[in-house]
């Protein structure tokens, strides 16, 4: 729904139009295979481990019904021990907890660098001077790709598994040789499809399991998996996701082009703290922090017909139903981003105009 109040909004999707649907529309209604894993799903999951690395590392992608569904079943894929304790950030969306809660592992809730606001290795490894962890959770806030490398490097030394919440990053983030990420095609996601998710990994069996585990269990005839639901994409998802692959280059490019007139905009503001986002990998979605407070700062926009948003505030750990989790050290960076950290328009339709407009708003807000 359009919320008319706005003269410019925070966020847009950007999908294929019917015309740039029909080729794939029309092979789906000649194939008369509609989903369990028909030849439309399974040519995007090639093209998907081609942009993920996953190819190259010698493993593949799985495509499902939803991010957190892949996270889910990713986690579950692992085959933990009930109560099991996985550490992931608490400035993060509610799916990355959820998934855990639904594996029967226990969460406990980190801080994130004031930097980047990610879950780091050097945070994960002063965790475990103090507690045990068979699994590592971190998130890339926003769409900041992870170091798979150095995650690659911390599973190597400690042996714990690494999965990356990668939900707004597929296009920019690469899998590792041991840590693999999941993926979010949901609408407002850079190369969204409508709904849908993606695990991607460099390990075949697996990405096989994850594979059973989406489509009730089944193995060889037979139910392998207890942990097991049915969360299979459909061949009409698909459909807009190889449309969609089409339209990346163009996509990318444009992203790009935003990001620049942003940054080039906020120069002027260094009081205006953003992610450290390369000029090629731009953000999924750009929030900023703010020494003045987000608050305010989200009424006078609105004042002036500019949406935002208050992404991740509050914090999980400030979420009643969350309070009674499991806390390891200070999350005093997580909540200086939950007083601080606004959510700026950020999509495909923003006129240079449009940015230039919000940053000045920004800034004599700040005089």
């Amino acid at each position: 729904m359009i919320d008319n109040r706005y003269s410019i909004r925070c966020l847009s999707p950007d999908l294929p139009s019917l015309q740039e649907l029909l080729p794939y529309l029309e092979r789906i209604d000649r194939n008369k295979w509609y989903t369990n894993f028909g030849p439309l799903v399974l040519e995007y999951e090639n093209r998907l481990a081609d942009i993920t690395g996953a190819s190259i590392a010698g493993g593949q992608c799985v495509t499902l019904a939803s991010g957190t569904a892949a996270l889910e079943l990713a986690i579950a894929a692992l085959d933990l021990p009930k109560g099991a304790r996985v550490l992931l950030p608490s400035f993060t969306f509610p799916a990355t907890l959820l998934a855990v809660l639904r594996c029967g592992l226990q969460p406990v809730f980190s801080d994130v660098d004031e930097n980047d606001w990610t879950l780091t290795p050097a945070i994960a490894r002063r965790a475990l001077q103090y507690d045990h962890y068979a699994l590592i959770l971190p998130v890339a806030c926003f769409g900041l790709a992870l170091p798979d490398q150095d995650w690659d490097a911390f599973t190597q030394d400690t042996g714990i598994a690494v999965i990356m919440d990668a939900a707004a990053a597929l296009g920019s983030q690469k899998i590792g040789k041991t840590t693999s990420a999941v993926f979010s095609l949901h609408a407002t996601k850079p190369l969204g499809i409508g709904e849908g998710g993606v695990f991607a990994t460099a390990d075949p069996g697996i990405a096989e399991r994850v594979r059973q585990m989406s489509n009730f269990g089944f193995h060889q005839g037979t139910i392998g998996y207890s942990i097991a639901t049915n969360a299979k994409l459909s061949e009409y998802a698909a459909a807009v996701g190889l449309a969609q692959l089409e339209r990346w280059p163009a996509l990318l490019a444009r992203r790009r082009s935003i990001w620049a007139a942003y940054r080039a905009a906020l120069q002027n503001l260094p009081e205006v703290g953003v992610q450290p986002f390369a000029d090629l990998t731009p953000p999924a979605v750009l929030s900023v922090c703010l020494v003045t407070g987000a608050e305010k700062a989200a009424r006078e926009l609105a004042k002036t017909g500019i949406e935002t948003r208050r992404w991740y505030a509050p914090p999980l750990h400030c979420h009643s139903l969350f309070t009674s989790i499991e806390q390891t050290g200070s999350l005093s960076a997580t909540e200086m981003l939950y007083r601080n950290s606004l959510g700026l328009p950020f999509h495909a339709f923003l006129t240079d105009a449009e940015i230039l407009s919000v940053v000045d708003k920004l800034q004599n807000i700040g005089e």
